[in-house]
């Protein structure tokens, strides 16, 4: 078996399909890891979907952001940010299966071997790695449970900026979402400032790429993330793989060998 890990999606199908063919990717004895935001902004979201969802036990997934506000507008739970990518996804007949699908998925995924740690937006330097896990947990129960319209409803926002464990309730699930899938940038006390998208060397005083503050060799596993498609994949860490390679803004789609540890691209 081997196993791939593949950046952003944001519904491009042609270029994950032509990574797939590039390493002649076997769903049957192949196993691929998406590090979140499957749909959004790209032209294929339904497709994607539909085409994930028809290799779907060959898959390892991890939530991002857009795939949440997705399954939030599926569920009318919020009418905000609606984006004519997911206009044919929203309509399709088969939108409630696929919604059901991804409220199967994690926030955090661990390899079976150890060596990785996956999510979309990262993992906070302040969580260990099984606390991220049980974490991730708590937000995936509530995803399968009756009370999924609740969370979507009190889902947005950014505070609080900074986690404490004595958290409860919407508070703390929302810090653990905004955490896994929308940090980019933090102070030294752990803050987040949520609104910052852009390049590294434009981050504001005192914030610093939430990697950063992680100590090098602090963790067993290599962390892998996608979201901040403004790094361009470059972290400075061996320990640290970011994924998303701007593919929905025109540059490339990158997939991880996770056993070689060779990338390979395919343009958008």
């Amino acid at each position: 078996m081997s196993r791939y890990a593949v950046g952003d999606l944001q519904g491009c199908l042609r270029p994950l399909q032509c990574l797939l063919e590039l390493v002649n990717f076997k769903p049957e004895h192949d196993q691929l890891w998406l590090v979140g935001d499957l749909v959004n902004r790209g032209p294929d979201s339904l497709d994607t979907l539909r085409y994930l969802y028809s290799i779907k036990d060959s898959l390892r997934i991890t939530l991002g952001n857009h795939d949440l506000h997705c399954i939030a507008l599926a569920l009318g739970t919020t009418d905000r940010g609606r984006h004519p990518s997911l206009e044919a996804l929203l309509n399709a007949p088969d939108c409630g299966e696929l919604m059901h699908w991804l409220r199967q998925q994690a926030l955090v995924l661990k390899s079976e071997d150890g060596r990785y740690l996956m999510s979309h937006a990262g993992i906070p330097s302040a969580w260990t790695s099984e606390q991220a896990l049980a974490l991730s947990r708590e937000v995936e129960t509530v995803l399968q449970s009756p009370d999924a319209d609740d969370f979507f409803r009190n889902m947005y926002g950014d505070e609080p900026r900074t986690w404490d464990d004595n958290l409860s309730g919407y508070d703390r699930l929302r810090a653990i979402t905004n955490h896994l899938t929308r940090m980019r940038i933090c102070d030294a006390d752990g803050q987040l400032q949520l609104s910052f998208k852009g390049f590294a060397a434009d981050i504001p005083t005192p914030y610093r790429p939430w990697f950063e503050w992680q100590t090098e060799g602090s963790r067993e596993e290599t962390l892998i993330f996608g979201h901040w498609a403004a790094l361009e994949c470059k972290t400075d860490r061996s320990d640290i793989i970011a994924l998303d390679s701007g593919c929905v803004w025109g540059r490339h789609m990158t997939m991880l060998d996770m056993d070689s540890g060779e990338l390979h691209r395919c343009y958008c």
